[in-house]
């Protein structure tokens, strides 16, 4: 039978308050990526990221010699390994009880790494700890294997289990910021900086009201709402779901 994909990853709810109306904005990661045939690919998705594995023993005693997705996921460590199916209860309960403590030793599942990385390459600002609070929201379980799009690992079957986080940006400045770059910095804009970019890719941010992103889910038949959507014109990814806790979704098990 062929490998599995397992990807596990934290994914944050990143929320404030609208600096001008009584509303809570959700602030995603928006990526713009060139594909082959030169056309270009642009979503927005919770900003997080793969899971680092700090201590791979355990592991590796459960599994043999672990098989990273890429040379990259190697390199970073990430948790992107393939799998034998039959593994995959196993590494899935493994995870489950890794990733409930934010100061494993095994597994690095606290969200701060991730966040400062990635504000720092969306908005150019190095995040500092007095300007956001997080707070676990819970794990997400995808056991339905399905084709993974990653850019390093595309075609494999993947499975997933994401840890989420609730992140309030506290710091007023930054809030305004985040606002002033959703607003300023078009899809379009986005997509010519990935084509000027040697590596075909440009990030940047998307602020959208967190309540019209669950109501446009919610309009959905449940059978339905893991999909890509369009809000505000802004194409979404379907992971975006994952941290939409009171948004029900088959494939998405939320503990």
């Amino acid at each position: 039978m062929n490998e599995l994909r397992v990807s596990v990853a934290t994914y944050n709810q990143v929320v404030f308050p609208h600096p001008e109306k009584d509303s809570a904005m959700l602030a995603l990661e928006r990526k713009a990526t060139v594909l082959q045939d030169e056309s270009v690919y642009v979503r927005a998705q919770p900003f997080g990221g793969g899971v680092r594995i700090l201590d791979p023993s355990p592991l590796e005693e459960m599994l043999g010699e672990l098989k990273f997705d890429s040379e990259r996921s190697k390199l970073e460590q990430d948790f992107r390994i393939l799998i034998q199916p039959s593994q995959w209860e196993a590494v899935k309960q493994y995870c489950l009880q890794h990733l409930e403590n934010p100061n494993d030793p095994e597994l690095e599942s606290a969200p701060d790494r991730e966040l400062v990385e990635e504000f720092e390459e969306t908005t150019g600002i190095r995040l500092k700890p007095s300007q956001y609070s997080a707070q676990p929201i819970g794990l997400v379980i995808e056991d339905n294997p399905v084709w993974t799009e990653n850019w390093y690992a595309h075609g494999f079957l993947t499975v997933r289990v994401y840890r989420t986080y609730k992140v309030g940006i506290v710091d007023v400045n930054l809030r305004q910021t985040l606002m002033d770059t959703s607003q300023r910095v078009s899809d379009e804009m986005l997509g010519r900086r990935a084509l000027e970019n040697g590596n075909g890719r440009a990030n940047s941010v998307l602020a959208l009201p967190l309540e019209k992103v669950r109501e446009a889910y919610l309009a959905l038949p449940l059978e339905k709402r893991f999909a890509k959507i369009e809000v505000d014109h802004h194409k979404l990814d379907e992971s975006v779901l994952a941290v939409l806790g009171n948004v029900d979704v088959p494939g998405y098990r939320r503990l």
